[in-house]
């Protein structure tokens, strides 16, 4: 019989997803035993899984669960397979990346400190934060308290499965979708042509894998190519964006900016990002939503189910991804 491994902090109730036929083992974060599985469902923390992993036995294939596997292509021999959870977060993180733009585009981060401090009349100053941002265009006459989506021009950098999501949700918006991936096929650019793409676009968001190549992809030349008031969305990882070229933009009013992730991470609570203007942070939960380990299970139970008959596993990482 097949035997499967899973963190014990899996809710109970979605074992249940798993083919009757395998046994699941229930794996706690600090084991103190020897463990003989053959299918390993990841932890999603480094420190869980260099407690788990010395204590397992005939693994064959590690599947994660997040869709970023940057940290277990490192950690995960060789030998063995390693599929990465590309598909399970996409509606979650496509929802993060819309609700990301909007919130910028209509100033809600500056409302809601104009909500805290109850001054009404104060919301007229949002008029001179979007003249700051846009300077050197020509602007209206008339107080700008908030933007439209529609209209803009939107440039997703990473078009997999994710990026496919977002397009998706911003397509209802009246948008046009410039797409960027590593490789560049009909109807998408190649990364190599981001610095002649960037000036163009209104809105940039980032959902690449980290790897060698997009590690600090967006420094100070990419920003600096960025348009005047453009906004920059990373549902990506931290590193993809050099963070002191970040902060130098965003300081002097270059760029506007949306993260859910940061570099370094966990963002200490001195660091200069919290105070940073024009700057909306959410603490890397873009992927967490009520369903999203449901969606999880299931495609890990259908995983299981495809290694038991012998089938090809989908997600399977090669190479540098």
């Amino acid at each position: 019989m097949l035997k499967v491994g899973v963190p014990a902090w899996l809710d109970v109730d979605l074992l249940a997803m798993f083919p009757r036929d395998v046994e699941v083992e229930r794996i706690e974060s600090r084991p103190e035993r020897e463990i003989e599985i053959e299918f390993w469902v990841s932890p999603t923390s480094p420190k869980e899984f260099s407690q788990v992993f010395p204590h397992l036995h005939g693994v064959r294939v590690v599947q994660a669960i997040s869709a970023g596997v940057d940290w277990l292509r490192k950690a995960v021999p060789a030998e063995l397979t390693l599929c990465d959870g590309q598909g399970m977060h996409n509606i979650q993180t496509a929802e993060w990346t819309v609700t990301a733009i909007l919130s910028a585009l209509k100033n809600f981060p500056y409302f809601h400190d104009v909500q805290r401090d109850g001054d009404w009349l104060r919301s007229r100053q949002a008029d001179a934060i979007y003249r700051q941002l846009h300077r050197g265009e020509k602007l209206s006459p008339s107080k700008v308290l908030q933007e439209e989506l529609y209209g803009k021009r939107v440039m997703i950098v990473g078009y997999g499965s994710i990026g496919r999501s977002i397009e998706e949700r911003l397509l209802a918006f009246g948008v046009e979708i410039v797409r960027v991936a590593r490789r560049a096929h009909e109807g998408v650019e190649s990364v190599d042509r981001l610095p002649e793409l960037l000036p163009d676009a209104d809105v940039v968001v980032l959902i690449v894998p980290l790897t060698e190549e997009t590690t600090g992809m967006i420094g100070a030349k990419e920003l600096a190519r960025m348009k005047q008031g453009a906004l920059l969305v990373n549902a990506a990882r931290g590193p993809v964006v050099q963070t002191e070229a970040l902060l130098e933009a965003l300081e002097s009013w270059r760029i506007r900016a949306a993260v859910d992730v940061t570099d370094p991470e966990p963002l200490p609570k001195d660091h200069p990002l919290w105070s940073a203007p024009n700057l909306l942070i959410t603490p890397h939960i873009a992927g967490s939503s009520p369903r999203s380990m449901e969606r999880a299970v299931a495609f890990v139970a259908e995983q299981v189910k495809r290694y038991q008959q012998g089938e090809e596993l989908k997600n399977v990482v090669t190479g540098s991804y």
